[in-house]
């Protein structure tokens, strides 16, 4: 079941367009970021209902996909994460392949399992941690089932 709603675009030129650039071709470009690899989450937005999409670090493990709310270590945290809370359906393009998955923040010790795989994929993330006093919220992503 696809999400449904207007398409609203990021507010951030780069964002944007390596979204829309990586979805546009199938994930076959702009699907790297700093040399990693990168997925698309697409969110409905908490106040608009409208679809945002997200370029985001690709953190798999299992068929589960990790997402980060790092924000590079900002005191806020980035809209995507509200928007999870309230609206758990996303959808994720891993390349070409283009899935719905159902959010669930993560706490404890299962934080600090994704916790370990973001950083083995992103060390910059523990930098990020130590920048801000929020603890950064992490979702995983697994496959929704209706």
């Amino acid at each position: 079941m696809s999400l449904t709603g207007t398409y609203i675009p990021s507010t951030s030129e780069w964002a944007r367009t390596q979204a829309e650039n990586y979805e546009a071709s199938g994930g076959t470009e702009a699907n790297l970021l700093r040399g990693v690899p990168i997925i698309v989450l697409t969110t409905v937005g908490a106040a608009s209902g409208g679809l945002r999409k997200t370029a985001l670090m690709r953190v798999e493990y299992e068929g589960r996909y990790a997402v980060v709310a790092s924000k590079g270590g900002a005191p806020d945290e980035p809209k995507w994460g509200e928007n999870m809370r309230r609206h758990p359906h996303v959808e994720l393009q891993d390349g070409a392949v283009k899935r719905d998955y159902t959010a669930r923040e993560l706490s404890g010790p299962e934080r600090d399992q994704w916790w370990r795989r973001a950083t083995a994929v992103w060390p910059d993330y523990d930098a990020y941690q130590a920048k801000t006093d929020r603890l950064i919220a992490i979702f995983v992503l697994e496959p929704f089932d209706g």
